[in-house]
């Protein structure tokens, strides 16, 4: 027999060898390139959708005159988006698990650009008909619990906290939306923005629908799991319901601050339409470098203490801004440093979730963990608004803020910091 054809039982080749033939033209990209291509096209439509969801923010101002709204009514508006983009993460995170993030992604895209040209060409004039369009305009924010278990099954558990930080950038969407609404709106006219959204939701539904891959097929069994079934069983996990509480104050904190703040800088500083939304997209591009320095963070420390040092930050910070500093210094100071501590804050809840959530559940506990977000997101604005009309200035609400900081905080030192605990005792027993 030649020397150069194994026999029948010989050992494999070296492993230098299939190294070498990996390496030659030709071959499929290493699991690690198709981790990080999937990542960053995810990342991508998230920001997309995400700044199809915060396209009215921008113009809360605009809107508010053209319609003559109170600011309780201005504050509803920029508000809607929210709910669906809230609630709507439930269901679309345990569809995700069941059919998985190529279907899901492509989707939600497409869908969302009803609600886009809705408002762009007949509901301007109207303001129930803003609210209906903004209503369903929230479905560009469902597109979080579609990512997070996309991303999630890309990678292994010590990796997960930094990746979907790194996906949780895609809320910079909120920036671009803040930094370019006005001015396209400015120079081509109030349905340019609409328009360009549009078109670019539709070109990532397609790019979406040829290009993105699950890392592995939906499980049989969560298939077959009644919806109502398996989210109330997933609502009853305590994590859920623990890291609900955290997401719900910290994302919740900056969906609250990257919608209200242009009406904010305008009301309490009389800054311009369109400087206001320059300062909100300096913040919102804070928050957004911030969340995957806090998923780092949380891989290397914990996401306990990294949620721990920014909740009592973001207590301290907002009861600085209480008191209407000058935005020459302690002002500017007190809104970027909430930037940074809601943003890192979010990063480190996903950490703990891509970590304690069961892998079959991680869309179903990121839907309800995102609503509740969310929803955090949602109820500050009101409050907000309900605060200015009554009393002329934001005082109260940024008090309001800071003792649910401190409150956050220390749940997050008693019960969320045991319950961590005892999954890392369990996940290393099961190991």
């Amino acid at each position: 027999m030649s020397m150069s054809q194994p026999a029948p039982g010989d050992a494999a080749p070296a492993p230098d060898a299939a190294a070498s033939r990996s390496e030659t033209p030709g071959t499929p990209p290493s699991p690690a390139a198709r981790a990080g291509f999937m990542l960053a096209l995810a990342t991508i439509g998230f920001a997309i959708n995400f700044w199809a969801w915060a396209l009215i923010s921008p113009l809360g101002a605009h809107y508010k005159e053209t319609l003559g709204l109170s600011d309780f009514q201005q504050s509803v508006l920029v508000a809607v988006p929210v709910i669906v983009g809230s609630l709507g993460r439930i269901p679309v995170g345990a569809l995700t698990d069941r059919y998985g993030g190529k279907l899901m992604f492509p989707l939600v895209t497409a869908a969302t650009i009803v609600p886009v040209l809705f408002i762009g060409f007949l509901a301007s004039d109207s303001y129930p008909l803003m609210l209906l369009g903004g209503f369903f305009l929230g479905l560009g924010g469902t597109t979080f619990a579609i990512g997070v278990p996309f991303v999630n099954a890309w990678y292994p558990p010590e990796r997960r906290g930094t990746a979907i930080g790194i996906f949780g950038m895609g809320m910079g969407g909120t920036a671009i939306s803040a930094f370019t609404t006005v001015k396209i709106a400015d120079a081509q006219g109030d349905k340019a923005p609409f328009v360009i959204v549009a078109i670019v939701l539709a070109a990532f539904a397609v790019v979406s629908w040829f290009l993105l891959r699950d890392a592995k097929a939906p499980s049989p069994s969560t298939a077959a799991e009644g919806f109502w079934s398996r989210t109330w069983s997933t609502f009853k996990l305590p994590a859920t319901l623990q890291l609900s509480w955290l997401y719900a104050i910290g994302f919740g904190g900056f969906v609250a601050f990257s919608v209200y703040l242009p009406t904010d800088l305008h009301n309490a500083y009389g800054l311009s339409t369109s400087d206001a939304a320059n300062r909100t997209a300096g913040f919102v591009i804070l928050a957004v470098v911030a969340r995957p320095i806090g998923g780092w963070l949380s891989d290397r420390f914990g996401g306990v203490p990294v949620s721990v040092v920014c909740f009592g930050a973001a207590a301290v910070l907002a009861f600085i801004e209480s008191f209407q500093p000058s935005l020459d210094l302690w002002g500017t100071v007190g809104f970027l440093g909430l930037a940074a501590v809601l943003g890192a804050s979010s990063g480190a809840t996903f950490a703990l979730v891509a970590k304690v959530a069961p892998p079959g559940k991680v869309g179903a506990v990121t839907g309800l963990v995102g609503a509740a977000g969310g929803l955090g997101g949602f109820i500050p604005p009101l409050i907000m608004g309900a605060v200015y009309g009554a009393q002329g200035d934001y005082d109260l609400g940024f008090i309001l803020l800071a003792i649910i900081a401190l409150l956050t905080m220390l749940f997050t030192l008693g019960p969320v910091r045991r319950r961590a605990a005892q999954q890392n005792a369990t996940g290393g027993a099961a190991a």
